[in-house]
């Protein structure tokens, strides 16, 4: 476990890592966290991602971490550990076609994803310790357009892409051997384009982040069959395009990172949908919202944004916003577009 070194002059212990995929070179940035909020930011990796940094994941397993990005291979990855950046993983034989989007491992870090640009719009490779295997064959039905959010379902037995273009999601069975089929599409669609997806951790939900029409997030419960009847709306809809989301680790909140003042909005979760929005953060981010994740424990909420310090993060607890962590003392160099955590 990383202590001191890392967190300048006080005492606290690292728990969690927090990394920001941002613009403008070195595109990624990671930070040692704490119950005090952000220590030091970790040396950049030797051989940095060729591009914008537009969204980035750990692995489960914790070894490794993954940059979508502009500009060709269009995905990188490293080794991750205590000390930091490993030395970067051979690029996929088989490249994605274009502009890495949105990136995700599987549950068992067996496998990574990308949404990107170009048809075939979804690309995945089997993943191991010693980086990418071959290219697992597109799914037999392709996403319409642009896969802008990936993500698996906690079992691995489903991958979600949101994309631009009707119906909006497309989510696939998942296995060893790669895509399976489609499932269905809801009853009731995304009403414009879905710009990130993502299943609760007890795989009984799943969300999308909407980038136009009036409501700009929809959920649906989910199960083996695939998607179930649209949840209510919430009473009080977010201000803007919704850009990312996420659920919080125990279920009870979903949160999402937006255009237009106040950039982030937040509900209780239940098995009923939608409850009431907790109030806004005391201090805001400082531009839209980009980006948006929990802490691998629940007690706080990063988000990715336009303006500097451009990632925030506040307190997380049942009461909703607590007072904005300080910012890092290296701040990203540019928008940040992607947050992801990892326990320490």
């Amino acid at each position: 476990m990383l202590r001191t070194s890392l967190l300048g002059a006080t005492s606290a212990k690292i728990t969690a890592f927090l990394a920001v995929s941002h613009g403008t070179t070195p595109f990624i940035s990671v930070y040692a966290w704490s119950g005090s909020g952000f220590g030091a930011k970790f040396s950049d990796p030797s051989t940095l991602p060729a591009g914008n940094g537009n969204d980035v994941a750990f692995s489960p397993d914790g070894s490794n971490i993954a940059v979508a990005h502009t500009t060709s291979p269009f995905i990188t990855a490293y080794p991750w550990s205590s000390a930091g950046f490993g030395t970067k993983y051979s690029d996929p034989a088989t490249l994605p076609t274009g502009t890495g989007q949105g990136v995700a491992f599987s549950p068992n870090s067996s496998a990574i994803a990308l949404g990107h640009s170009t048809t075939p719009f979804i690309t995945a490779y089997p993943w191991s310790g010693s980086g990418f295997g071959t290219k697992f064959s597109n799914p037999a039905t392709l996403p319409p357009n642009t896969g802008i959010g990936v993500a698996f379902n906690p079992s691995g037995s489903a991958l979600a892409v949101a994309h631009g273009t009707t119906p909006f999601i497309s989510v696939y069975a998942w296995s060893g051997s790669g895509f399976g089929s489609k499932f269905a599409n809801p009853s009731t669609l995304p009403d414009s384009t879905g710009n990130d997806v993502a299943f609760s951790p007890n795989g009984s939900n799943i969300a999308v982040a909407i980038g136009g029409g009036v409501k700009f997030i929809m959920a649906y419960p989910w199960s083996g069959s695939g998607f179930g009847t649209k949840y209510a709306d919430p009473a009080t809809l977010p201000l803007g395009q919704g850009n990312s989301i996420t659920f919080s680790p125990d279920n009870s909140a979903i949160a999402l990172a937006h255009t237009t003042s106040p950039y982030v909005t937040v509900y209780p979760w239940s098995g009923s949908g939608f409850g009431s929005k907790y109030a806004n953060p005391s201090t805001l981010p400082t531009g839209t919202g980009r980006g948006i994740a929990f802490s691998p424990d629940g007690s706080a909420l990063a988000i990715g944004h336009t303006g500097t310090p451009y990632v925030s993060a506040y307190p997380w607890s049942g009461s909703g916003f607590g007072t904005k962590y300080a910012n890092p003392a290296t701040l990203p160099t540019g928008t940040g577009r992607g947050v992801a955590w990892l326990a320490a």
